[in-house]
C-alpha cells in the first residue's frame, strides 16, 4: 500500500510534509563523528605512557569540520518550527512534539559549534541530562544510585558462576551470530536489518536506523553477543524500524536527545529482563556514570583516566 493511501485529509498531509522536512534537516548531523578523537590522539597518549594529557582543545575541534553548514541547519529548523505554528497552530499535540524536536536539534548544532569550550558541557547536560540529576525531590542522584549499585556488585564479585567468560569470538563471528538471530526476529528480507564490521567506530558496536556496526578489531564472548542482540538489535534498531513504518509522523523514526534517556534506559532494562546482562557489564555502566559525575564536579581527563585505571 502506498503512503498516500493512508492520507484521509489535508491535515495529515500537512503533518507528513512538515515531518519529512525535520527528517531531511537532521540528516547531516552526526554527533559522535563530530566529537570523537582521531586515532593519533590515542597513539600519542599511550606512547607518552599515559602521563601527558591529550592535545585536544578548541583549536583541535575548529580544525575538524562538522560536515555541514551549521548556520544553515539552525535556520532551517527555525523555519520548520515557524511553519509548524502557522500550519498546525500553537496547541496541536503533534505540532508541539515536532516543535520540541526542532528546538532540540538547534541546541545540538549549538553544542557541536561549542566543541572544546565549557558551553559544550552545559548544553550537553541540558539536552541529555546530568549525573547529578534526581527523579524526585530528596531522591538520590543518578551518580549516587550508580555508587550504590557498584557496592552491590562488589558483594557478588567473588561468585565463580558470574565471572566473565573468555572473549573468544571475533568480530566476524559476532556479526554472523547477530545477523542470524536478528533475522529470526525481523525477517530475512534483504536489507531489513544489516550487521557488519566497521573500522570507524569507538565502541564495540553501534546501532543505526536499520543496521548494527561491530568494531572490526573487537573480541566478544557469548554473553557480549547476547547483550548486543537485546540492546542494539531488539531495542535500538527495533524501535527505529517501528518509527520508519509510520506513514504520517515520519519524524518518529529519528531520536532527538530527549529520547536518549528512554532508549538507553529501556535497552538496559531489557538486558536485565532477558538475562543478557551480567555484573561486569553493569559495573562498566555504573563506572561511566561515576566518571561523568567527576567531570561535572571539575575533574579533568587525567583524573578520569586514573579512575578507570583503578
Amino acid at each position: 500500500m502506498a503512503d498516500k493511501d493512508f492520507f484521509v485529509d489535508e491535515y495529515q498531509q500537512t503533518i507528513r510534509a512538515l515531518s519529512d522536512r525535520i527528517v531531511a534537516a537532521q540528516t547531516p548531523i552526526r554527533v559522535l563523528d563530530a566529537v570523537k578523537w582521531d586515532d593519533g590522539i590515542r597513539r600519542g597518549f599511550f606512547e607518552a605512557k599515559g602521563k601527558v594529557p591529550p592535545a585536544v582543545d578548541r583549536a583541535y575541534y575548529q580544525a575538524r569540520s562538522l560536515g555541514f553548514d551549521s548556520s544553515a541547519v539552525k535556520a532551517e529548523f527555525q523555519a520548520i518550527e515557524r511553519d509548524i505554528i502557522r500550519q498546525l497552530g500553537q496547541f496541536s499535540p503533534v505540532g508541539q512534539i515536532m516543535k520540541r524536536m526542532c528546538r532540540e536539534y538547534r541546541m545540538v548544532v549549538r553544542m557541536l559549534e561549542a566543541r572544546g569550550t565549557q558551553d559544550f558541557g552545559l548544553i550537553s547536560q541540558e539536552l541529555y541530562g546530568a549525573a547529578s540529576d534526581v527523579f524526585h525531590a530528596g531522591d538520590p542522584t543518578l551518580a549516587d544510585l550508580g555508587l550504590m549499585l557498584s557496592d552491590y556488585l562488589n558483594n557478588i564479585d567473588g561468585r565463580g558462576d558470574l565471572k566473565d567468560e573468555p572473549k573468544d569470538l571475533t568480530a566476524k563471528q559476532a556479526v554472523e551470530i547477530l545477523q542470524c538471530r536478528l533475522n529470526k526476529v525481523f525477517g530475512e528480507a534483504e536489507g531489513t536489518i544489516r550487521v557488519f564490521e566497521s573500522d570507524g567506530i569507538v565502541a564495540d558496536a553501534a546501532a543505526g536506523a536499520d543496521y548494527i556496526k561491530v568494531r572490526a578489531d573487537a573480541m566478544f564472548n557469548a554473553r557480549d553477543v547476547r547483550a548486543l542482540e537485546v540492546h542494539e538489535g531488539l531495542v535500538h534498531v527495533g524501535t527505529t524500524l517501528n518509527g520508519l513504518n509510520q506513514p504520517i509522523c515520519t519524524f518518529l523514526a529519528k531520536g532527538p536527545p530527549s529520547s536518549t534517556v528512554t532508549q538507553e534506559g529501556l535497552a538496559i532494562l531489557m538486558e536485565v529482563i532477558a538475562f543478557a546482562s551480567y555484573p561486569s557489564r553493569l559495573r562498566k555502566l555504573t563506572n561511566r556514570t561515576r566518571a561523568i559525575h567527576m567531570v561535572e564536579d571539575g575533574a579533568d581527563f587525567m583524573q578520569v583516566y586514573r579512575f578507570f585505571q583503578e
